[in-house]
């Protein structure tokens, strides 16, 4: 049986029919991964937006307590470690605006719960909150502790009216602390030698790794001792004669007290929460906080994280909004 021969094109038909099965795949694998990443360039913005409005609903749920129309108490909160960074001296001075500025508000409390903190901070509060109180005679302000009001924190508060606390509280610690640390033995004992150049015998005065002289003592314990005094009396100044300094003469050494001690000792008035004084001092129980929000880019870190937000600003860049 006779075959027939192969044409002698054939061979050539063959390769470009295999060449074009390959193109057509490589072109089709490329079209998907086009899609997949359009896919994906969708969910990041989806998400994104997402992540936009809801912090928007966040900025419009912000109710504007100035039209409140019921009598009620305005509470203001002081908590944490009093710093410039969270600048606690704004917050209740905002705090302490708005609520003077409703006709509805019967009376103040500064609800606070702080260790304390910056002396200048502290004192900027107390400073605005004794303006204010002169500004507005007719509005009591009361200042009631929670777990702790101490060291700068009572510096706040003793600018009140009065002061409450619960009895388990922890009240004053008048006083002022500083601290350091002192390397030069440790160094001796590696065998590391600190160079440094200063101008001005002082310049290095605080540096750990460099012997402190008594004259630099004696400079930080001016300072400390100058502070302290400052503290001391705005303390005399708010409470007036309620405090019992002359029968308590560690009033101002920088020990606490807990409310029942404090009470004795004339740092606070009475025992209290916010609850019972609103509904029995103040006689408005119905509570409304005043305390004012920060600025939108620190709650946008505090809610998602300051390396979250930079991932978001990365993802903006990127997808071109």
């Amino acid at each position: 049986m006779m075959q027939t021969p192969n044409k002698p094109n054939e061979p050539i038909e063959n390769n470009l029919s295999w060449e074009r099965n390959i193109l057509e795949k490589l072109l089709l694998e490329v079209y998907r991964e086009q899609r997949r990443n359009r896919i994906w360039r969708r969910i990041k913005q989806l998400f994104l937006l997402i992540i936009v409005v809801l912090l928007i609903g966040l900025m419009l749920t912000d109710t504007d307590k100035t039209n409140t129309t019921e009598a009620h108490t305005a509470v203001i909160n002081l908590t944490g470690v009093i710093n410039s960074d969270e600048n606690q001296a704004d917050l209740i001075q905002e705090g302490l605006k708005a609520a003077y500025k409703n006709k509805q508000v019967k009376g103040i409390i500064i609800r606070a719960n702080s260790p304390g903190g910056s002396p200048v901070v502290s004192n900027i509060a107390y400073e605005e909150i004794r303006r204010l109180k002169a500004e507005h005679p007719h509005i009591p302000l009361y200042v009631v502790a929670e777990d702790m009001c101490a060291s700068g924190c009572y510096y706040i508060a003793s600018a009140a009216d009065k002061i409450y606390a619960d009895p388990a509280s922890l009240m004053g610690s008048i006083g002022v602390i500083g601290s350091s640390f002192d390397l030069t033995g440790l160094m001796d004992k590696l065998g590391v030698k600190r160079r440094v150049k200063i101008a001005g015998n002082n310049k290095d005065m605080g540096d750990p790794f460099v012997p402190e002289t008594p004259e630099q003592t004696q400079i930080w314990q001016g300072m400390l001792s100058s502070i302290h005094q400052q503290f001391i009396d705005a303390v005399k100044q708010g409470r007036g004669n309620r405090l019992h300094f002359a029968d308590y003469p560690d009033v101002f050494s920088g020990r606490a007290y807990t409310g029942t001690e404090a009470k004795t000792v004339g740092l606070i008035d009475d025992f209290g929460n916010v609850y019972s004084v609103s509904r029995q001092v103040i006689g408005a129980p119905k509570l409304v906080d005043y305390t004012p929000e920060t600025s939108l880019s620190k709650r946008i870190s505090r809610r998602i994280g300051s390396e979250m937000q930079q991932s978001l600003q990365n993802m903006v860049q990127q997808s071109g909004w």
